[in-house]
């Protein structure tokens, strides 16, 4: 289970915000592998990106005037069947670790890929065998 660094942007919540920082990524040559964004309180949100070169993509993101930070995330591969995600909740749940923010996808059967921001990731990959 590889642990990665994404990218955390706090944003307003308006029209052209997620287009300004696809397209400057687009535009230091940087691939977005993953996002999730949600709104929050007060007319903000906040924009999770796994990218294939967090530094390069931070600096890119800081030259257009974008506040960044960096979380460590894990990314499961995980069967793509009914149960899967819900095995890996549980065992976190039995070792205490919150699990702040998920979201994955999949591309048919087989595997599915899930990224989990948690509580404390050495507890967490632990709990998880890895």
């Amino acid at each position: 289970m590889p642990k990665t660094s994404q990218l955390v942007l706090s944003l307003e919540s308006k029209p052209g915000v997620l287009a300004q920082v696809a397209s400057t990524l687009g535009r230091a040559g940087l691939n977005i592998a993953g996002l999730c964004a949600g709104e929050a309180a007060g007319g903000r949100g906040r924009l999770r990106l796994l990218v294939d070169d967090p530094v390069r993509a931070s600096e890119a993101l800081k030259a257009a005037k974008l506040r960044v930070s960096h979380e460590d995330a894990l990314v499961l591969t995980l069967d793509n069947r009914p149960g899967a995600l819900a095995e890996v909740a549980e065992k976190l749940a039995r070792a205490r670790v919150n699990i702040k923010c998920a979201y994955g996808t999949t591309s048919g059967p087989g595997s599915a890929q899930v990224v989990l921001t948690v509580s404390n990731v050495a507890k967490a990959e632990a709990a998880l065998g890895g």
